[in-house]
């Protein structure tokens, strides 16, 4: 029954779409455009990121993650994921895979919980984007404000986690 029910989602939004576009239900329409559209710049995106993320865990060893990530590491290792956060591209659709690599070749799952975070609020695209209709002075608050509060409850989050003896399962 589990799988079945996906499946009539699917089924019931296929259908409400058609029914939309041929009754001219403009909300219907709109829905179906929307998802066109989301699912085409996806598409764009996705492939040449996910084949980077193969390369990243064919390419850097566990032992380098290890090194700068894992758990003898330092509070740089912050440092380290606030800079690869900035620069992904594709937002969380792309950091939660970047973020399961790193935890597989062995990050603190306190820095790789900091990596989707800074993913959410420090990738450069959106500071720049962000600088230029609200000013330098709100952005430069802004990041102020929420790194150390990224770090912070990255820390508190997993350190509630590991006291709950939480383990993260393979995605198999």
């Amino acid at each position: 029954m589990k799988a079945k029910f996906p499946v009539i989602l699917i089924i019931a939004y296929a259908v409400f779409i058609v029914f939309s576009l041929v009754s001219g239900f403009q909300p219907g329409k709109d829905i179906g455009s929307n998802f066109l559209s989301f699912t085409l710049s996806m598409l764009k995106i996705l492939p040449g990121a996910f084949i980077l993320i193969g390369l990243f865990q064919v390419w850097v060893s566990k032992e380098r993650v290890e090194k700068h990530l894992g758990e003898d590491s330092s509070i740089m290792s912050f440092l380290w994921v606030m800079l690869l956060a900035g620069t992904t591209v594709g937002g969380l659709y792309v950091a939660f895979p970047v973020a399961w690599a790193l935890y597989e070749k062995g990050a603190r799952l306190q820095v790789v919980l900091a990596y989707i975070g800074f993913a959410a609020v420090c990738r450069i695209p959106m500071i720049i984007f962000e600088a230029s209709f609200m000013g330098i002075k709100f952005t430069l608050v802004r990041l102020l404000v929420s790194i150390p509060l990224v770090v912070i409850s990255s820390i508190l989050f997993s350190r509630s986690l590991k006291a709950g003896n939480w383990k993260m399962r393979s995605p198999d």
